[in-house]
């Protein structure tokens, strides 16, 4: 069996003019999360991440935290859905206002999760951004890539929520549109661990952040 730690990235920079950018906090996140992976061992034989500028400088926290790792492999199947060009096509289609100044975070999400849902189930055509089929097949190549070396006995993946949302849903049989709920959910570094046989993925930990538990980082979970 190969065992895959699936990362999400660190805390970004939602509300900022360049969302894929770590925030100090998201600094800060990966930094513990490697430390609480370099004391816990065993060592990872693999490294596949996506392209993006949080997923890099999520693992340089984690090596600046202490865990030594091979060199990393980039796959863009690993990439996040472009939410919004997804958000600005879904609302042009469907006649959605975008949220009123001031009115904050909830609704946002709230749009965003019924964009997501029409994208995903192809109710609404979100052109230019490529359709969820598309991205489906991205998010399965960069799993196989995580898998590509049989040796690889323990395979770190560091990518974003609506990849590794998608592989949960997929690894647990459930629909894909379950991905848009999973995906709300998942914390920045929150792990999920799957167990890969030959003929089977078995998904048998889900969002975790124990490096975040101590009281003076509780505050520390972050979602965005």
């Amino acid at each position: 069996m190969t065992e895959l730690l699936l990362v999400r990235h660190a805390q970004a920079s939602f509300g900022t003019d360049d969302y894929d950018r770590l925030s100090a906090l998201g600094h800060r996140q990966s930094r513990w999360l490697g430390e609480w992976l370099a004391e816990r061992g065993p060592a990872f034989d693999r490294v596949v991440t996506g392209t993006l500028r949080r997923h890099r400088e999520t693992l340089a926290g984690l090596v600046e935290g202490g865990l030594a790792l091979p060199a990393p492999i980039e796959h863009a199947g690993l990439d996040e859905y472009d939410a919004d060009v997804l958000l600005h096509a879904w609302r042009a289609r469907t006649g959605t206002p975008a949220p009123a100044a001031g009115s904050g975070r909830r609704e946002h999400f709230r749009q965003l999760r019924d964009a997501l849902e029409d994208w995903v189930e192809a109710r609404v055509d979100v052109s230019p951004h490529r359709p969820f089929g598309r991205f489906l097949e991205g998010v399965r190549a960069g799993l196989a890539e995580a898998r590509a070396d049989r040796a690889a006995r323990r395979v770190l993946v560091i990518s974003s929520g609506g990849p590794i949302s998608t592989l949960i849903a997929e690894a647990l049989g459930a629909p894909h549109a379950s991905m848009v709920r999973i995906n709300l959910q998942l914390r920045n570094t929150g792990v999920t661990e799957f167990r890969c046989g030959e003929h089977a993925t078995h998904c048998v930990a889900f969002n975790a952040v124990p490096h975040l538990d101590p009281a003076d980082r509780r505050d520390g979970v972050t979602y965005s």
